[in-house]
């Protein structure tokens, strides 16, 4: 059985470009074959015959890698689809990257209002608004300034060790909360100078559940995407669950587990570790849009649910989330499970049976 380790210690949230880059998971938060801190290792199925070769498409996706692994007998036709797929990651690219300043998201973010925003931007907003209120405002993408505060203070000559002032933090968090954002029909618009979104958390699912979908339609059989989150079209050419490792988020050749990623699931990861400001890492790019510092609660979260979508917006919920409060918001959402990784070093698990091997 092959076997893929998961990590968002590359993901597209860890930019390039760190002060344009919002929350990402550590994210972020990309995920790819081969990578300085993440690395997928295909291994030959035991007892089982070979599958037929597999094709793979790889490219980059919100300033990360991605890459999907494809197996279908003809190959014409396999080919044929992931080039619809490469334009369909291309499309969407262009909306919510904010590693480009002709994407839509850029463009809200400097105007402060979006007219005749793309279809794609006003649906994730709407998943954004029902995970707001179903993580009590843990997952909020409004932190962008926050972000942009950090870069900023501890990019400078003189930065001081304890981060920016909490004088400096109240103004910035003035700016931060999802109820300053304003949806009506095709336009988006914020209600307060200075706010600016990240969709960092949970654009990568999005983006991968609408490839599987692309896959599916093209009537492609078994394929695992990862656009900075896995999901699992069919299961593997040998029938069994496609599995992934998920790596420890500071020592990133040890494993925390290996998931069974079974037909229709889906898997995000999120750790502090993926992007640190200073060079002490005491700040990272997980910060609470309640308190704006860096979450303390968790080393690393991963979440299991059937839309990569979801599991991508949990886990960034839930890296946030004090134990007692993640409990809560697992129990909103009975298809999904995390893994998490305490301060201490211990695993623990929430909802119901997180598919360890």
């Amino acid at each position: 059985m092959r076997t893929i380790i998961n990590n968002k210690l590359t993901r597209g949230k860890h930019p390039a470009r760190p002060a344009r880059s919002g929350v990402d998971r550590g994210r972020r938060r990309s995920l790819a074959l081969v990578a300085a801190s993440s690395a997928a290792l295909l291994l030959p199925a035991v007892g089982r015959a070979a599958p037929s070769p597999a094709l793979r498409w790889q490219g980059r996706l919100l300033g990360a890698p991605a890459e999907v692994t494809l197996y279908h007998p003809e190959r014409a036709r396999a080919a044929a689809a992931l080039a619809a797929l490469a334009a369909e990651v291309a499309r969407l690219d262009v909306v919510f990257s904010l590693h480009r300043d002709d994407s839509a998201l850029a463009r809200l973010n400097r105007a402060g209002r979006l007219d005749a925003a793309p279809a794609a931007l006003c649906e994730l907003l709407a998943t954004c608004a029902e995970l707001h209120a179903a993580s009590d405002g843990a997952f909020d993408p409004t932190v962008q300034p926050l972000w942009d505060l950090y870069a900023a203070h501890f990019a400078a000559a003189d930065a001081t060790a304890d981060g920016p002032s909490a004088a400096r933090l109240g103004a910035i968090l003035a700016r931060v909360g999802f109820d300053f954002v304003r949806r009506a029909q095709a336009s988006v618009a914020f209600t307060r100078a200075g706010v600016a979104l990240t969709l960092n958390g949970i654009a990568q699912g999005y983006v991968t559940d609408r490839a599987r979908a692309l896959l599916a339609a093209h009537g492609m059989p078994h394929a695992l995407v990862n656009l900075g989150e896995y999901a699992a079209l069919g299961p593997r050419p040998d029938g069994g669950p496609w599995r992934v490792a998920i790596a420890h988020p500071e020592v990133p050749w040890r494993m925390l587990g290996v998931v069974e990623l079974r037909a229709g699931a889906a898997l995000a990861t999120s750790a502090g570790a993926g992007t640190a400001f200073d060079a002490a890492r005491r700040y990272h790019h997980l910060l609470d849009p309640r308190t704006g510092r860096s979450s303390a609660s968790w080393r690393s979260v991963s979440v299991c649910a059937p839309s990569a979508t979801l599991a991508d917006g949990l886990s960034t919920a839930l890296a946030v989330a004090a134990p007692a409060q993640a409990e809560a918001i697992l129990a909103r959402y009975p298809a999904a499970s995390a893994l998490v990784l305490d301060q201490a070093g211990r695993r623990r698990t929430f909802g119901n049976g997180f598919p360890l091997a």
